[in-house]
């Protein structure tokens, strides 16, 4: 059926609107989920909502298009839910508060839910729209924005007899996103002893750093808090003995840490410790100054701190630090300026009792992460620390030759003058990943409405995309339905 652009607003608006009303925090999808299988039932489709909460929803082919390869709609229903400092929200049961302007798609004092309500809305449009089409499906999984246990445990059988996926949860409809990294969690740990000291205590903190998502950022060649910390440590230790008495630096395993501290005993003096550090911060500002220019130590004599940890696990708890190499590992061999490997020092926490250090190296080549999980072995041998190696994310290779990337390269085109798409690798993790490795073969490309501040109470949707991005959908889907299965 025809459907012109203020509609086609409209609708997809909508079934945005509606999502918004249903609190869907990551693994609080029932009432999200059970209003997915009502709603996708209400357009036609045929429903099974998995053990997990994951929504299948099958669409036959339009009248002569039934030899058609079958297409997949991807999308996940859970968000991100913050709140302004200051506004009373709870999550669990606020529903989202929707502002819309000519512009732009908000909401009042929260995140949005866009990441992927708006992916979600665009499907069930497409569904409802799409004038010719072969036989469609839809997967809205549950929690992708926490353990991505909803693709993980999705049922390979509903990815096996498909030939192309379309993914709607990127963030600009400009981009084509064709391939993603995977990663793994790699946690170091040991127990600590404590014995008493009477040295003068120290407070050494890093600051100044820009820090970031350590997918996204991690290219720049920024700087890292805990490692630069470290290496000061390493520094002072050739000039007399030191004692640690905490060290913590971080906040989340995929964030560089933008800021690390220290409280030390030593008796080396104070001036010489002053002087250690600035040649520690020359030596940060000659590697990285032209992308974290900011950087400085802060130094202050401090009194009543605790008991020291032991030399031996002093010793190789900088010995791990050092030897854990941040930042950029190799580059890609298909794309000029996009990194293929990387790794980052996340979180460094210390108590009493235990010191615990969170690695997260990212490869779009899983060979690549199996052998830094090797190495990491090698170090805790190496350290005396105990090592747990997460299950690991896979890869996302992008194809040499994707006809669906052509396909909706074409598509996109038409639609802009002849503009090409930007078509991307990105060095961060997507449901496509697991995909992909359930089956190798699917052809498959992520796009999405373009939308900024995701995950933050300033995400805002661009109203201008939203039409684009659904005609993009339903002609490739009509394209589709003229290729052979």
């Amino acid at each position: 059926m025809m459907i012109d652009d203020a509609k086609l607003l409209e609708t997809v608006i909508s079934e945005f609107e509606a999502l918004t009303h249903i609190p869907r925090p990551s693994g609080h999808e029932k009432a999200v989920s059970d209003y997915l299988k009502k709603r996708f039932g209400e357009i036609g489709c045929k429903v099974t909502q998995d053990e997990f909460l994951n929504i299948i929803a099958e669409l036959p082919a339009t009248k002569g298009c039934e030899a058609a390869p079958r297409t997949i709609l991807q999308g996940h229903m859970d968000m991100v839910c913050v709140a302004r400092p200051g506004v009373a929200y709870d999550p669990l049961t606020d529903p989202i508060k929707l502002v819309r302007t000519e512009k732009a798609l908000t909401a009042e004092g929260t995140s949005l839910g866009g990441d992927d309500g708006i992916g979600v809305a665009e499907i069930l449009t497409a569904m409802q729209y799409a004038e010719e089409h072969g036989a469609l499906r839809a997967i809205i999984t549950v929690d992708e924005e926490q353990g991505m246990s909803g693709a993980r445990h999705l049922s390979a059988d509903h990815l096996k007899d498909a030939r192309f996926l379309i993914n709607c949860d990127s963030e600009d409809y400009h981009i084509m996103t064709v391939g993603s990294a995977g990663s793994v969690n790699l946690d170091f740990s040991r127990t600590l002893s404590r014995r008493v000291s009477e040295l003068p205590a120290y407070h050494i903190s890093v600051e100044g750093l820009l820090g970031g998502h350590s997918g996204e950022r991690i290219g720049d060649g920024r700087g890292n808090a805990i490692r630069t910390l470290a290496l000061a440590l390493q520094a002072l230790e050739e000039h007399g003995k030191i004692e640690i008495v905490t060290f913590t630096g971080g906040t989340a395993r995929n964030a560089i840490p933008p800021t690390a501290e220290a409280v030390i005993r030593t008796g080396i003096v104070e001036r010489e410790i002053v002087n250690v550090l600035v040649e520690e911060e020359k030596r940060f500002h000659a590697l990285y100054g032209t992308v974290d220019p900011a950087m400085k130590f802060a130094f202050k004599t401090v009194a009543h701190t605790g008991r020291v940890v032991g030399a031996e696990e002093q010793h190789d708890l900088i010995a791990l630090l050092t030897l854990l190499r941040t930042g950029v590992y190799d580059m890609s061999h298909l794309h000029v300026d996009k990194v293929e490997t990387s790794a980052n020092l996340g979180v460094l926490h210390m108590d009493e009792n235990e010191v615990c250090v969170q690695f997260f190296p990212r490869s779009s080549v899983n060979e690549r992460l199996d052998e830094i999980a090797a190495m990491a072995r090698t170090m805790a041998e190496l350290t005396n620390f105990n090592l747990a190696v997460g299950a690991q994310s896979p890869a996302w290779r992008e194809r040499a030759e994707s006809r669906l990337a052509q396909i909706m390269g074409e598509v996109y085109a038409a639609q802009n003058n002849g503009v090409q798409m930007t078509v991307e690798s990105i060095h961060a993790g997507l449901e496509t990943s697991w995909h992909a490795a359930k089956n190798p073969d699917l052809d498959m490309v992520s796009i999405g409405v373009t939308s900024t501040g995701i995950h933050t109470p300033d995400e805002r949707v661009e109203v201008a995309s939203i039409v684009p991005e659904a005609k993009l959908m339903m002609e490739t889907l009509r394209r589709i339905s003229q290729e052979k299965a």
